[in-house]
C-alpha cells in the first residue's frame, strides 16, 4: 500500500530548494565580488604613471592614487592593498600604468618594486648647474642634492676628483637607471661608465702625450668649444698641444667666455681678456682647473688622436662656415685676424 507525502514534506522540500538558491546566489555574489575586487579592470589609464616618492606610506600612496583618478574604485583597492598586506610593502618608484589593470596586478607590480626606468640622454650641458637642473628633472633627487655631492670635495676625493673638475666624468650618452636614484648612486653609475670607456688603450694614448683622463677632457672641452665641425677636432687639439708643449698661453677665445659666464658673446674684445679667473687662459698658462663644457667623446678621441701640425695660431674664417684658417707664425695669424674682424664689422657684429 502506497503511502502519501503529507503536506510538510512538500514544504520543506520547497524550502530546500529556496535555501539551495540563495546559497547558489550568495556564492556567485560572493565569487563575482571577489573577482571584481582583485581582478576586474580597476585602472583608468588617466595617467601613464604612478611616482612614489622615497619614504612614502600606505596613505600617502592612496592619497596619490585618489588625486590623480588612476582608479576607477578606490574602495576596493584599498581593501585588496589590505588584505595583500601592500600597506607594509610600499617601495618608492616610477611605475607604468595600463588602462584596465586589476588592483591585484597593480598592488603586485608596486609592492615587488617592479617600475620602469628612466631613459637619461644628454649632451652640449655647459655648467654642472645646467645638468643638475637636467638630471633632476628625470630622476627623484632635486637639483640642489646633486650639486651638493658635485661640490663635495670629501667625497669627490675618493673617487680622485675635485668639485673643479668632475665634470669630466660625465659622457654624453644615453643611459638607464631607475627614478628613485640617489645622487650617490646616479654619481657611482657615471663612475662606472667613466671608468669603463677610459681604456688601457686610452690611457696609454693620453700618457703618450703627458695627460691624465681629466686634462684630457678638459683639453677635449676647450676643442669642442672652438670646433663646429668635428673633422676639425684632431687639428685644433694638435695646435693646442703644441703650445702647451711650447709653455705658451693656450688664449682659448671660449675660456674667456666661459669666465665671464655669458654665452652670448659673439666677439672677443680686448677688454674681456683680463677677467681675473684661473678658468682665463690669456692670463694663466696651461689648462684650467676644470672643463668649460662637457666634451664629446669625438673630442676626447680628437685630443687623443689628435693631427701631428706646426700650427700655433687659429681664427674663425671670415665666410663664417665655422671653420679656422690656421697658422704657424704671428705674420700670418695677424692677416688671418684682419679678414676676419673686417667681416665682424661689415655685419655689425659689436660683441
Amino acid at each position: 500500500m502506497t503511502q502519501k507525502k503529507g503536506p510538510q514534506g512538500s514544504t520543506f522540500k520547497k524550502f530546500m530548494v529556496v535555501m539551495v538558491i540563495i546559497l547558489i546566489v550568495a556564492l556567485g555574489f560572493t565569487g563575482l565580488n571577489y573577482y571584481l575586487k582583485y581582478f576586474g579592470p580597476n585602472v583608468t589609464g588617466k595617467q601613464e604613471y604612478l611616482y612614489i616618492r622615497t619614504g612614502a606610506s600606505f596613505n600617502d600612496v592612496f592619497k596619490t592614487i585618489n588625486d590623480e583618478g588612476i582608479v576607477k574604485d578606490s574602495t576596493t583597492f584599498y581593501s585588496s592593498a589590505q588584505s595583500m598586506n601592500y600597506v607594509n610593502r610600499v617601495k618608492p618608484g616610477r611605475y607604468h600604468l595600463h588602462e584596465g589593470m586589476s588592483n591585484r596586478k597593480l598592488i603586485n607590480m608596486l609592492a615587488s618594486g617592479t617600475q620602469e626606468p628612466v631613459t637619461l640622454s644628454f649632451h652640449d650641458l655647459r655648467q654642472k648647474e645646467q645638468f643638475a637642473g637636467f638630471v633632476a628633472k628625470k630622476i627623484e633627487p632635486d637639483s640642489a642634492s646633486i650639486i651638493h655631492l658635485l661640490d663635495s670635495a670629501a667625497y669627490l676625493q675618493q673617487y680622485g676628483f675635485t668639485p673643479d673638475n668632475v665634470y669630466t666624468i660625465f659622457l654624453p650618452n644615453s643611459y638607464q637607471l631607475y627614478w628613485n636614484t640617489t645622487p650617490e648612486k646616479f654619481f657611482k653609475r657615471m663612475y662606472a661608465n667613466y671608468e669603463k670607456f677610459w681604456t688601457p688603450a686610452r690611457k696609454a694614448k693620453a700618457a703618450a702625450i703627458n695627460l691624465d683622463p681629466i686634462k684630457v677632457s678638459i683639453l677635449a672641452s676647450l676643442v669642442d668649444a672652438e670646433a663646429l665641425h668635428d673633422d676639425e677636432m684632431p687639428t685644433i687639439a694638435g695646435l693646442y698641444l703644441n703650445r702647451l708643449n711650447k709653455g705658451m698661453k693656450l688664449e682659448s677665445d671660449p675660456t674667456v667666455i666661459f669666465a665671464e659666464n655669458d654665452f652670448t658673446i659673439h666677439r672677443v674684445l680686448t677688454r674681456y681678456l683680463s677677467i681675473n679667473s684661473p678658468y682665463n687662459t690669456y692670463l694663466h698658462t696651461g689648462l684650467p682647473p676644470g672643463p668649460i663644457m662637457m666634451p664629446s667623446v669625438n673630442a676626447v678621441n680628437a685630443v687623443l688622436d689628435y693631427q701631428k701640425n706646426d700650427y700655433i695660431y687659429m681664427c674663425a674664417k671670415e665666410d663664417f662656415g665655422g671653420y679656422h684658417n690656421f697658422a704657424t707664425n704671428m705674420a700670418d695669424h695677424l692677416a688671418n685676424a684682419h679678414k676676419y674682424q673686417q667681416a665682424l664689422n661689415e655685419r655689425n657684429i659689436k660683441h
